[in-house]
Order: structure tokens, then sequence, then C-alpha cells
């Protein structure tokens, strides 16, 4: 009997959720940063869901450009008294910099009632959570970083992929020599030298040493720090990085490669929202940042996107059932489908949604084989050391003479900023 009762007091608990979410109605405001063209497609399309889903919310849909968003927007939108209900976000530090003065708000019913810990692994459990312990972030899905590169010029040229640096180097010339940009490299936006950076260093140095870094223990005057930007100069002094990255968008350099004009790119996966889908499968391909020193642990990138609630939004009870759906098993299958992204939640059939596309289980077994994996540069350190440390990589790449003076204003920035 005991038993009985529980069932109709979970069924009717059950009910009343089912109505009540039914029932919602009033506004909801959503502002995203994913405005590149498929991106904000798939936007659209799990928007529309929602509306299907709750007819009574009168939704608020603004996508706004990427780097403005994170550069200036969502500043703007948190420092205000009636900020949008649902943001876009990053994992890691990015978010951390904003739980830290709560600007987050707590969302820990919202993991509870959907049961999120049982189907999230506990590195993005940990992610997601402020330093006392809360849920202030969802993560939804996470993506490879790799060298892509054009697998058409490579077959023309016989080239392989290059597995360790000194093949890097090679193949770079052999391209080089063959009239190609060896590597389309952008600075327009300073966030792409960030990966050059974490590569390089974890390769040198190894990742466990590159978490210290980022966190800010290490100085970043230390002798193995600099060591790093040896590497570097190889392909800045060689001219196998494009000339005058400055001057050029990740999807102007992403454009370069389409054209046949340049042959390699470290980037992450959504490099393929660029490429057109029609030349991809018989262009595209991609290859594991080239090992440096075999005897260092393996570390690689996984940047980790998802949505926050801010702390003064105004329509909590509708933005926290945006934040379930868009942590449905049903809205991550839709973004492997139609982005190529990997879900967060473990119990999405990866293999059976990737079937058709092979370079996903590639991107997952690079991912797999890492020792330890990191976020990204301006996601691992704090916003403000981010910032300048990115302006710094830019700086190296016209100035590679003058690493000494760059490596010492970071270490200035570093003692000030992590002693605060």
């Amino acid at each position: 009997m005991r038993r009985k009762v529980w069932l109709f007091a979970a069924l009717g608990a059950f009910m009343l959720v089912g109505l009540s979410q039914s029932n919602l109605s009033g506004p909801l405001i959503y502002n995203s940063n994913q405005s590149d063209p498929k991106p904000r497609a798939f936007d659209t399309k799990v928007v529309d869901a929602f509306k299907k889903k709750y007819p009574g919310i009168q939704m608020e849909f603004n996508t706004v450009d990427h780097e403005t968003f994170q550069d200036t927007s969502i500043r703007t939108y948190l420092a205000s008294n009636n900020p949008p209900d649902v943001l876009t976000w990053f994992a890691g530090n990015r978010m951390r910099a904003f739980s830290s003065r709560d600007l987050a708000m707590d969302i820990t019913d919202v993991w509870k009632s959907n049961n999120w810990e049982k189907v999230v692994p506990k590195g993005f459990q940990a992610l997601s959570k402020d330093s006392s312990g809360k849920y202030v972030f969802l993560p939804v899905s996470y993506y490879w970083w790799a060298v892509y590169y054009r697998k058409d010029i490579f077959a023309k040229l016989g080239l392989k992929e290059p597995k360790t640096w000194d093949e890097f180097l090679a193949v770079s010339k052999k391209l080089k020599d063959a009239g190609y940009i060896p590597i389309a490299n952008a600075a327009k936006e300073t966030w792409p030298q960030g990966g050059w950076f974490d590569f390089l260093d974890m390769r040198v140095n190894g990742p466990e040493f590159h978490k210290d870094l980022t966190d800010g223990k290490i100085p970043y005057t230390d002798p193995r720090v600099k060591k790093v930007f040896t590497y570097w100069a190889q392909l800045v002094n060689n001219k196998y990085l494009l000339e005058n990255p400055a001057s050029y968008t990740w999807q102007d350099a992403a454009n370069l490669m389409i054209q046949g004009k340049a042959a390699m790119y470290l980037m992450g996966d959504f490099i393929r929202d660029q490429y057109p889908a029609d030349r991809a499968a018989a262009e595209l391909d991609f290859f594991r940042f080239p090992i440096i020193d075999p005897k260092v642990p393996i570390g690689e990138e996984a940047p980790t996107d998802g949505y926050f609630i801010p702390a003064k939004a105004k329509n909590v009870a509708n933005a926290k059932a945006f934040m379930s759906f868009l942590g449905s098993k049903e809205v991550a299958e839709m973004a492997a489908q139609d982005l190529g992204r990997l879900p967060v939640r473990n119990d999405v059939d990866v293999k059976t949604l990737f079937k058709d596309k092979p370079y996903v289980q590639k991107g997952i077994a690079i991912l797999d084989q890492a020792d330890l994996i990191m976020q990204f540069y301006d996601r691992d350190t704090v916003p403000e050391m981010a910032r300048i440390g990115m302006d710094g990589f830019v700086r190296f790449l016209s100035q590679p003479n003058q690493v000494d003076s760059i490596l010492a204003d970071l270490e200035t920035a570093r003692k000030r900023i992590f002693s605060q």
C-alpha cells in the first residue's frame, strides 16, 4: 500500500510540474553569440522548437556578433538591472569571472530537477559550479582543436599528415616551395593566437605545466616559457605562417584555405561552419598538433560551450524552463546532427548520430588519447590575463626578436592580476 501511495504522490507531482510548465506565460529574453550562419540557423531552430512547446511564453531572441558579444555586450548586460534572461557563454574561467562576482544565478534546482548529474560526466559538472559548489552554468557541447588541412593539396604534393614537429616543418617547407601559404593564421581577433600558445606550451612543457601557468603559478619569464617561443619563431621566421595576420579575421583566414591559397590552419572544428558543405568531405581533414617532445604528456583543447542565467534576470521561471530544454537530450541530439558538436550528455548515442561523419570519431580519438584536456587560453586563465597575454602573442608575430620584452610585460601583468 505504501508503494501505491508513493506512486500516486509521484504521479501527482509530475502532473503538477507538467501543468505548471505548460501554463508558463509572459516574456523571456534570450541573447546569443551564435552569429555565424550555421550556428545561428541551429539557434533559430532550437528557439522555434521551444516556442512550440511553450506557446504561452513570448520569447525575444537576439543574436549579437560573436566578438562584440564576448568583448563588450555581455558586461553591459550583467551591469544592467534588467539583463536578458538567458545568455550563451563559455565554461572555465570565463564563467568563473562572473560567478565569483555573484553575476550568475544559482541553477542547482534546474540541475537536480532534470537529473543532469546522472548524464553529465563529473568533469563537466565541475566546470559548471561556482566556488561554493552551486551550479551556475549549463554545459551542452564541446569540440576539439587540431591542425586542419587541404587533403587534396597534400595529395597533389605527396604529403602525409605530420606527426612530429620536424615533420611539420618539413611539410610547411614543401608547401611554401610549391607556392602555397603553408599555415593560415588570423590575429585581427587575438584569440587564435591563444590556441598556438596553448599547444606549443603543452607540447614543450606538458599540460600540467600549462595549467599551472594559466592559473598564475608560474612566471612568464620562466626559461621554460621562453623556450616555447623558440619553436613558434621557427614558423614566423621561415614565413610558414600567413604574414600580416592582424589584417585577417579567422573567417578571412579560413577563406584562404577554401580558395586553395593556404594549406593548413590551427583551429577548432567550428571551421566546418565556414567551409562549403559540398566540398568538405573531399578537401578538409585534420591531424593532432605535432609532438615536439615524446617524453612530455599529451594535452589537448576541448572548449565547452553552454548557457547561464544572469543573477538579475527578471523572468526566472521561463528562463529555467528554457535552460531545461537547452540541456535536454532532444537538443543535444539536434546539435550533434546539425553542427557536429560533441554532446556533454553521455546518454546521447554518438556512434549512431555520427555514423556518416567519420571525422567526428577521429576528433573523439584525439581527445581520448590526451593525458589532460584544457579549455582554451582565454578560458583557462582569468579574463584580464587572457587579454594581455593574447595581445602579447600577437605582438610576437610581428616582433619575434622582442620576446624578452613581451614576456616581461606579461610577467608584470601576472604579478599584478594574481596578487589581487
